[in-house]
């Protein structure tokens, strides 16, 4: 899995530290530590978890002082056992404790998701389907919350409003229905634009079908409704289930046949994993 290239991310770290280092900058530690003194640190793992935003962290630290040293000994996407040491830094201390929180809080956050998205994607290993995300992330954050759900094994769902039609509850009633949302749409759509409409019923899903979307959200389904509509699908669509999908409920979904089940808390409330700073 490809590294988020750091033109992409040195702003939003940029922007952390600056919203960190507030008006008159880190005024503790310019008060209490010697100007010359050094410090050698480890990140370390305080629990298992799967790893991500290993690069956020290190252009913290780089943006205050390019010259610390930061040597990462795992790459983002392995797997984290308690103890485990993540990486090593080096350099000047002012400098390192600095930028100490605002690398932790991108690499707990980070690590969090990813963590949380490998645990569904362990529990559905035995389906076809897939794990995925939406886009219920934090605002300038998602780039990176959508890049740690792919190193936790999951997969991305659309990034933002233009790169595909999702016609949900709220266009079918100022639509008209479910047939006429899908015509309006896919007279609108580009050839390479996809289009998914999502449904709450078997009867919306019957009217969906003639229409042929390309993918269908099968909102808030149980398992016995969701086989029922897996099976009306008979592979015309990609079947999207959502709704209630945690590391317990999501075997039972996944065995219904869906190809994928999406998860909104997976970036916008996914707990953050506890790594720490030694020095």
């Amino acid at each position: 899995m490809n590294a988020l290239p750091d033109v992409m991310i040195e702003p939003a770290v940029r922007a952390a530290l600056l919203e960190d280092l507030g008006r008159a900058g880190d005024v503790t530690s310019a008060a209490v530590v010697p100007p010359g003194a050094t410090a050698r640190c480890r990140l370390v793992a305080r629990e298992a978890g799967v790893v991500a935003g290993l690069d956020l962290a290190r252009l913290a630290f780089a943006l205050i002082d390019s010259r610390i040293g930061f040597t990462a000994h795992i790459k983002d996407g392995a797997r984290l056992t308690p103890g485990q040491v993540i990486a090593d830094i080096a350099g000047n201390a002012r400098a390192v404790l600095t930028a100490e929180r605002v690398a932790l809080n991108y690499l707990g956050h980070l690590s969090g998701i990813a963590s949380a998205t490998q645990g569904i994607a362990d529990a559905i290993a035995h389906t076809k389907a897939r794990i995925t995300c939406t886009r219920k992330t934090t605002p300038g954050l998602r780039f990176a919350e959508k890049y740690a759900v792919r190193m936790g094994g999951g997969a991305n769902h659309r990034f933002g409003l233009d790169d595909a039609i999702l016609i949900k509850d709220n266009h079918i009633a100022l639509c008209g229905g479910v047939s006429a949302a899908l015509r309006a749409a896919r007279g609108a759509a580009g050839h390479l634009v996809k289009i998914e409409v999502e449904v709450d019923t078997l009867a919306q899903l019957a009217e969906a079908l003639p229409e042929k979307p390309d993918a269908v959200l099968l909102d808030n389904m149980a398992p016995a409704m969701l086989r029922a509509a897996v099976a009306m699908i008979g592979g015309q669509a990609i079947a999207e289930a959502s709704g209630r999908i945690n590391a317990e409920t999501a075997p039972a979904i996944a065995e219904t046949g869906v190809d994928l089940l999406s998860a909104g808390w997976l970036t916008h409330s996914a707990r953050v994993l506890d790594i720490g700073l030694d020095f």
